[in-house]
């Protein structure tokens, strides 16, 4: 979905393990032996999956995962911040464990990310809860931002493909738009987690979470024909969908925003940097995570996790001391 080489666009990423699970350091055993409540709640006539972490009353954290992806994609980012919060993540409809829908709409969205943050007691603290999103995820926020932003604490959104109409047109022009086929059913889980692969393409050196995210986005199907493993996410989800520009949310929040940018990603080109730039309001962070591609959590966990505390950190402190606007969140 970006202009990759070919080879990486064809990568897939564990084939030479066959199966096997990878060694994982201990760090991310830890995390996710911290395993969420799992739970459904209804948003717009749909049924939403969700993970929890951490007890009610505590200051709210939602996490937003990207497109084609699912709620386990933070089970090992979330529970670093267990202690202090409330966390929440969310299958977006048609996505991971969620329901898919008729037709899909970037109100909709906006309206399940703020149903779900309510319904799993994010709201009940005397803080507000901020709004963490990955890619895709990032969309949401910031059009909550916009809308619902007196509500928010912060919105902090994470390699977000933020292109002009005129970009977004030349990227389809180009093939670079979601495929929309139905899913193949292999025949066995390894046959599937061989076909694994990240969009847009790039390297991956920690496959221990690869594999994770690949096992927890697969599975079992049996239909009349065959029976086997299949991607948990609906192939046709961008089919009748309306992408919108979302330079006027993002130049409008009603609470602070933070960019964070994988420093290796190819997604969005300088011009893309420099536009969004433009539109930010005047001191909202924009804070690059080094040796990262786009996928910010697979590539660089760790770093990921300390960029949150210091935006988190930093906006406690500014709101302790009275202040409220981006340009006062500590990170320049």
């Amino acid at each position: 979905m970006n202009d990759t080489a070919p080879n990486l666009r064809r990568q897939t990423l564990l084939a030479s393990l066959a199966g096997a699970r990878p060694s994982a350091p201990p760090w991310f055993d830890q995390a996710l032996a911290d395993a969420p409540e799992r739970g459904f709640t209804e948003a717009a006539g749909a049924r939403i999956e969700t993970l929890t972490w951490g007890e009610r009353g505590r200051p709210g954290l939602l996490f937003l995962h990207g497109n084609g992806a699912h709620a386990d994609w933070w089970s090992f980012i979330a529970p670093f911040f267990s202690s202090e919060y409330r966390c929440t993540a969310l299958s977006w409809s048609g996505m991971g464990g969620s329901d898919r829908r008729e037709r899909y709409s970037f109100d909709i969205f906006v309206k399940e990310a703020m149903t779900i943050a309510e319904a799993t007691g994010l709201f009940e603290n005397g803080a507000k809860p901020v709004f963490i999103g990955h890619s895709f995820g990032g969309f949401p926020i910031i059009e909550a931002a916009a809308r619902h932003g007196e509500r928010l604490g912060g919105g902090i959104i994470i390699d977000t493909p933020i292109f002009s109409p005129e970009r977004r047109k030349e990227r389809k022009e180009k093939g670079a738009a979601w495929e929309m086929r139905p899913h193949k059913i292999y025949p066995t889980l390894e046959d599937a987690l061989q076909r694994f692969r990240l969009v847009p393409a790039q390297p991956c050196e920690n496959l221990f979470i690869a594999d994770f995210i690949a096992r927890t986005s697969l599975t079992q199907v049996e239909t009349a024909e065959e029976a086997g493993w299949t991607w948990r996410f609906d192939p046709y989800l961008w089919r009748d969908y309306e992408w919108e520009d979302p330079a006027p949310a993002l130049s409008a929040p009603k609470c602070p925003l933070a960019v964070l940018l994988g420093a290796r990603s190819t997604l969005m080109q300088e011009g893309d940097i420099a536009r969004m730039r433009k539109l930010l309001p005047p001191g909202t962070p924009v804070i690059d995570i080094p040796e990262a591609y786009h996928h910010v959590p697979i590539d660089q966990p760790l770093a990921l996790v300390a960029a949150l505390r210091a935006v988190l950190a930093g906006w406690a402190s500014a709101s302790a001391s009275g202040e409220n606007t981006p340009m006062n969140s500590g990170l320049a």
